[in-house]
C-alpha cells in the first residue's frame, strides 16, 4: 500500500506541491523564468514589436573615455498592421507619384539643356547694333491708338473676348482686341476693299494682331493655315506708308518704308497682289499714290529698278534676290521701319537664317519686327525673341495645330498601286484639286500620267523656270485647269480658297510640312477634304506625330496607325507642353527628335567636310 501511494504521489503530484514546486523554481531562478502567454498576447507583442521604431544610437568615446550619443536613427522595421489595405495603397500611389515626378523633372532638365545646346546664342540683329551694344527697350512709336471707347470698357472685357476666341497673348502693355475694322480706324475705302474680297468682320488672329501692329509693337503671330494671318501684317504697312507719304511724299531712289520677306517666290508674289489691291482702293478714293515692288527671283531687275526710280513705300521679297539688289546698292533700308518675315519658322528651316542676318545689316536704325507662322515651334519662339522689343506673343490655338475645318484620311497604299488610286481619289470632291509630292520626278510624273488620262492638270516645282511656274498657278487660279501637281514649294502660305480637296501622293518628312500642306483647304471657315497615302516606306517617328495630330483634330484613326505603339508615352505630354520643342511633332519629345538628329548629323558631316577642304586648300 505504500509503495502504491509512493507510486501514485509520484505520478500524480497534488496541485499545492506542483505551485510549490513552481515558485520555488521561480525563487531560485528569476531571470531565465518566462511565464506563460497565450497565443493571442504573443502575436499581439508581435505586431507591436514590429510596428515599433528602434532607435539606434551612434555611441563613440570622448576624450575622458566616457560614451557620447553622436546621432540617433529611426528606422520602421515592418508593415503597420493596424493600417487598413486602402491607405496602404494610398500611400503606396503617393510614393509611386513622387518617384514618377522625379523621373519627369530629370526629362524636363534633359530637355532644357538640349534646347540651350541648340539654340542660337547670336541674336537676331544687325552688325551694328551687336557692336555698339545697342538695346532698344521703347517700341516704335505710331499715329495710331485704341479708341477710347474700347480703352474704358476695361481689362475684364478684354480677357473675356480672348477666352472665348481662344486668343493666348504674351507681353506687357497688351493692346485691347477690337472686333470691327471701322473700331481699328481703317478709312471707308479699305473697308470697301475688305468687302470686295468677301471679308466683313476679322478673324480672331485679326482682332488681336491687328491692334498690337497698329501700335508699333513687335509680335509673334501664330494662327492656324487659313485663318487671316497675311491680313494682319499686310493692312498695317499700306496704313504706314500712306502716313509717310501724306506727311513727307517719297522723292525719286526712296524707300522702302516697309519690308515683308517670304520664303517662295509664289507666296511672295500672292502677298504683293494683296497689298496692290488696297494700294488701288486709296487711289480709287483719291488719296496719295503708293508704289510696291515685288523682288524675286525669275523676273526682270529692270521692271523692279523701274518702281525704286519713283520712290518704293513696299517690298515684298524672297531673301536671294533681295541680298543681290541690297549687295549692288539698287536701293537701300536706310529709311526702313518695318520688317515682316512671312512662315519666319520655314524660312529658317530652309536655311535662310544666315540670308535674314546679312538683310539686317542693312538696317540703320530701330525697326518694327513681325514674324508670322502656323507652325512655330518653341525653338524658334526663343530665337525671335532676341529680335524683338517689347515683344507680344499672339497664338489662336496651338502652334503647329492642324485646322478643325479639314476633314483628314489617311489610307494605306501600296507604293506600286499609288498613281492607279489617284483616280479613284480625284472623285472625292469637285476640282480644284491639289497634289504634293517630295520629289520633282514624282512630280512629273503624276503630271504626265494625269494628262494621259485625260486630266486637266499642270505642275510646279523649284527645277522649273518661273515664267512656266506662274502661268501654271494663274491658270489653276482661273480654274482653266482642274489638278495642279507641286511640290511643298506651294504648301507654304499659298491661298486657294475654293480647293475642296488636297492629296498627299507621299507624307512629308516632318508633321509641319504636313500641317501646311492639308492647311490649303478649308480655308476662310470652309470645309476641306486632305487624303494622304501612307505606307511601310513611312518613317515611323513621322506616323506616331501624324497619329497624335489627329487624334488632337478628333480625326478617324485608320488601322494601321491605331498599331503603332508610342514609345515613353507618360513623357509625351509633360505639363502644359506637348509633344517636341524642336519640330513640334505631337508623337515624340526632344530627346527622341529625328530632326533633330538628322540636322546634328548633318551639321557634323559638314564641319568634317569643311575642315577636310580648308587643309586640301592649304596644302594647295
Amino acid at each position: 500500500m505504500e509503495g502504491k501511494r509512493n507510486l501514485e504521489s509520484s505520478s500524480y503530484p497534488n496541485s499545492h506541491l506542483k505551485r510549490k514546486h513552481h515558485s520555488e523554481k521561480a525563487d531560485s531562478d528569476d531571470d531565465s523564468y518566462v511565464p506563460y502567454v497565450p497565443l493571442k498576447e504573443r502575436r499581439k507583442q508581435k505586431v507591436d514589436r514590429i510596428q515599433k521604431i528602434v532607435t539606434r544610437r551612434v555611441v563613440e568615446p570622448n576624450e575622458d573615455g566616457e560614451k557620447q550619443y553622436l546621432e540617433e536613427e529611426e528606422l520602421d522595421t515592418g508593415p503597420r498592421a493596424n493600417v487598413s489595405l486602402l491607405d496602404q495603397h494610398s500611400e503606396l500611389k503617393k510614393k509611386a507619384e513622387s518617384t514618377k515626378s522625379t523621373a519627369l523633372d530629370k526629362q524636363l532638365e534633359e530637355e532644357q539643356k538640349i534646347l540651350n545646346n541648340i539654340q542660337e546664342q547670336r541674336a537676331l540683329k544687325t552688325a551694328a547694333e551687336l557692336a555698339k551694344g545697342i538695346i532698344y527697350s521703347e517700341s516704335l512709336v505710331t499715329g495710331w491708338k485704341p479708341p477710347r471707347c474700347i480703352t474704358e470698357l476695361g481689362e475684364a472685357r478684354h480677357d473675356r473676348v480672348r477666352k472665348k476666341l481662344h486668343i493666348l497673348v504674351e507681353g506687357h502693355d497688351i493692346p485691347p482686341p477690337i472686333k470691327h475694322f471701322k473700331e481699328m480706324k481703317f478709312p471707308k475705302s479699305i473697308i470697301y476693299g475688305l468687302k470686295k474680297k468677301g471679308i466683313t468682320k476679322p478673324t480672331p488672329i485679326q482682332i488681336q494682331g491687328l491692334p498690337v501692329i497698329l501700335e508699333g509693337r513687335d509680335m509673334i503671330g501664330i494662327a492656324f493655315t487659313g485663318s487671316g494671318k497675311t491680313l494682319v501684317f499686310s493692312l498695317p504697312i499700306v496704313m504706314f506708308a500712306l502716313e509717310q507719304e501724306k506727311r513727307m511724299p517719297f522723292i525719286k531712289n526712296e524707300g522702302p518704308y516697309g519690308l515683308i520677306i517670304c520664303p517662295s517666290r509664289e507666296l511672295a508674289r500672292q502677298t504683293h497682289d494683296g497689298i496692290m489691291h488696297f494700294i488701288k482702293c486709296l487711289e480709287a478714293d483719291n488719296q496719295p499714290t503708293l508704289r510696291s515692288m515685288l523682288c524675286i527671283g525669275g523676273v526682270s531687275v529692270k521692271e523692279q529698278m523701274d518702281a525704286v526710280r519713283s520712290g518704293v513705300h513696299i517690298v515684298v521679297a524672297t531673301p536671294g534676290r533681295l541680298i543681290d539688289m541690297l549687295n549692288k546698292k539698287c536701293f537701300t533700308l536706310s529709311v526702313c521701319r518695318y520688317l515682316c518675315l512671312d512662315e519666319a519658322d520655314r524660312m529658317i528651316d530652309l536655311g535662310f537664317e544666315e540670308d535674314i542676318r546679312t538683310i539686317l545689316t542693312y538696317f540703320k536704325s530701330q525697326r518694327q519686327t513681325l514674324l508670322f507662322s502656323a507652325t512655330m515651334p518653341k525653338k524658334i519662339q526663343n530665337f525671335a525673341k532676341s529680335a524683338l522689343v517689347r515683344p507680344v506673343t499672339v497664338n489662336v490655338g496651338r502652334a503647329g495645330a492642324a485646322s478643325l475645318d479639314v476633314i483628314q484620311e489617311v489610307e494605306y497604299v501600296k507604293q506600286e498601286a499609288k498613281m492607279v488610286y489617284l483616280l479613284e481619289c480625284l472623285q472625292k470632291a469637285p476640282p480644284p484639286v491639289l497634289i504634293f509630292a517630295e520629289k520633282k520626278a514624282d512630280v512629273d510624273d503624276i503630271h504626265e500620267y494625269l494628262l494621259l488620262k485625260g486630266v486637266e492638270a499642270v505642275a510646279i516645282h523649284g527645277g522649273k523656270d518661273q515664267e512656266e511656274r506662274t502661268k501654271s498657278i494663274e491658270q489653276f487660279r482661273a480654274r482653266e485647269k482642274d489638278v495642279l501637281v507641286a511640290t511643298d514649294v506651294a504648301s507654304k502660305g499659298l491661298d486657294f480658297p475654293d480647293i475642296q480637296h488636297v492629296i498627299n501622293y507621299d507624307m512629308p518628312e516632318d508633321i509641319e510640312n504636313y500641317v501646311h500642306r492639308i492647311g490649303r483647304t478649308g480655308r476662310c471657315g470652309k470645309t476641306g477634304i486632305a487624303t494622304t497615302f501612307i505606307n511601310k516606306a513611312c518613317d515611323e517617328s513621322v506616323l506616331r506625330d501624324l497619329k497624335h495630330l489627329l487624334i488632337e483634330a478628333k480625326q478617324k484613326l485608320p488601322p494601321v496607325l491605331e498599331a503603332i505603339e508610342d514609345e515613353n508615352e507618360e513623357y509625351i505630354n509633360i505639363g502644359d507642353e506637348r509633344g517636341c520643342s524642336y519640330c513640334g511633332g505631337l508623337g515624340h519629345r526632344i530627346t527622341e527628335c529625328p530632326k533633330l538628329e538628322a540636322m546634328q548629323n548633318k551639321a557634323a558631316s559638314s564641319i568634317g567636310r569643311r575642315d577636310y577642304l580648308a587643309h586640301g586648300a592649304a596644302d594647295w
